[in-house]
């Protein structure tokens, strides 16, 4: 019954921006009524491609191709929306300009033309983006750390459609290449029924590291199984961080690692983050590194000198950054966020619904501790 409402809604708000964007947009650019029904018609074709993507997004069997067509009507209407909002608001600017009615028809025309080519530029743009994988150097100073330390850290890396094999096989060179003393993994590993993701989580198998490779479950865990998750993790050689720190290096020589379940358990009423459980016998003289999916959980961390989180996506498509800013403190990258606590916000590895990125590519991120 639930995902009947959501679809409904799902859907329902597709269909209403679809609306706004054939009326406020479509029939106020200044070509011809013909071109305009074939916009109209790519924007009912784009609809019928986001009810596809709803099936296809947990089959499987869909081939790669399709997938791929399918996935990205969502973040074409979402470029579009913010096209037409842009272009509506500045249709009205325009209409209270002290000019003459040739000066203004010129300035309509400039407008639409900008407008058209503005959204596919964006399109073309964001989709070029989630091709790629950034590598992110970043160098952190932690209080009483003796010795450096280097941490991969990978995040939202969401197996599950475009995100397979093939993709994890190609990460997991990239990330051996670097020789890190760890590695982390700070949630939303899995994004599809764990059946389906067995064959990319068993290339993690081939992580290569010196102290080992750390998970922590994201929002998305929640969603598929989180149990058979975590276990499927653990029979990967990976550690899984539940509620409970670990040492990293040499006796008083390292430094404490610790990760929390995400907030969604505070939801669910199961898989619930302790804070307090996590650091519980950690080795008071020498830092801590907490993983934490989410920043917005900062705000209930206390004795630890550094954060790690994922989730944000840096916002994925930019205009949408506007709105994850809204619910979690921080968006992407190093913050100091008290004079003890700094947090490094991961813009995820992978990413989540069309495959399209803009302002904020995915990464993976070379972190070097020092004291």
């Amino acid at each position: 019954m639930r995902f009947i409402i959501f679809v409904t809604i799902f859907l329902t708000v597709f269909a209403l921006i679809n609306l706004y964007i054939s009326r406020r947009f479509i029939n106020k650019l200044d070509i011809k009524e013909k071109s305009k029904r074939y916009f109209k018609y790519f924007l009912i074709f784009n609809f019928l491609g986001i009810v596809g993507y709803m099936f296809a997004r947990y089959n499987p069997s869909i081939p790669n191709w399709l997938y791929f067509i399918l996935s990205l009507p969502i973040g074409i209407l979402f470029l579009l929306f913010c096209t037409a909002v842009i272009y509506d608001i500045s249709l009205y600017l325009t209409t209270k300009l002290p000019v003459s009615k040739k000066r203004r028809n010129f300035l309509k025309k400039s407008l639409d033309i900008s407008s058209l080519a503005f959204a596919f530029g964006l399109t073309s743009r964001s989709i070029y983006e989630a091709t790629t994988i950034e590598l992110e150097r970043v160098d952190i100073k932690l209080k009483d750390l003796k010795t450096p330390y280097s941490i991969v850290q990978l995040s939202d890396i969401h197996i599950g459609g475009l995100i397979d094999k093939k993709f994890i096989e190609k990460m997991v060179t990239r990330v051996n290449a670097l020789s890190p003393d760890i590695v982390v993994i700070t949630g939303d590993l899995v994004d599809i029924a764990l059946e389906y993701a067995i064959p990319a989580l068993d290339e993690l198998k081939k992580l290569d590291t010196k102290f080992g490779v750390y998970f922590i479950v994201g929002n998305h865990e929640y969603l598929h199984g989180i149990d058979d998750i975590i276990n499927k993790v653990k029979s990967l050689n990976i550690k899984v961080l539940e509620n409970e720190n670990i040492y990293i290096g040499e006796p008083n020589n390292g430094f404490n690692l610790a990760g929390v379940y995400d907030v969604m358990g505070q939801r669910t009423g199961h898989h619930k983050p302790d804070l307090k459980k996590a650091l519980k016998n950690k080795d008071v003289n020498s830092p801590t590194v907490l993983l934490a999916h989410q920043p917005r959980y900062i705000y209930e961390v206390d004795g630890v000198d550094l954060m790690l989180s994922g989730h944000t996506h840096g916002g994925q498509l930019y205009p949408f950054r506007l709105l994850v800013k809204i619910v979690q403190p921080y968006l992407q990258g190093l913050y100091k966020h008290n004079e003890q606590l700094q947090i490094y916000v991961n813009k995820g590895t992978g990413f989540w619904g069309p495959p399209m990125r803009l302002g904020a590519s995915s990464e993976i991120t070379f972190i070097t501790i020092s004291r």
